[in-house]
């Protein structure tokens, strides 16, 4: 549906431009959740939000948004490994709130493309 489309790539390429943002010192909040928290709980608040909005999805469609959003996941993973477990960033905070929102973007032109 969206990881084997352009705009996918295009995502990855966004992120590894910007991987200076996990490699530096930052303030941490107080009470900040881990790097791999925080992605799970934006990327799974915009997928609901995206699952909320198109109430027309089958079951079949949501499980291929669930398999790829699982791929999104362990491809940050992969690319974030050194620093998954560590307090987040409020640098690294907006960024995956950002990186998340693109995500959902990225879905939803794929159910317009459909």
């Amino acid at each position: 549906m969206v990881t084997d489309k352009q705009g996918y790539d295009e995502l990855i390429m966004y992120l590894t431009q910007h991987l200076s943002i996990f490699e530096k010192p930052g303030k941490v909040a107080s009470n900040a959740p881990t790097v791999i928290s925080l992605i799970e709980d934006d990327i799974a608040e915009q997928i609901i939000a995206f699952c909320q909005q198109h109430t027309e999805l089958d079951t079949d469609q949501r499980s291929e948004i669930v398999r790829e959003v699982d791929g999104i996941v362990y491809d940050l993973q992969e690319v974030l490994c050194s620093v998954l477990n560590q307090p987040v960033t409020i640098e690294q905070h907006e960024f995956i709130d950002e990186f998340s929102g693109l995500v959902k973007n990225l879905f939803d032109s794929a159910i317009v493309a459909m």
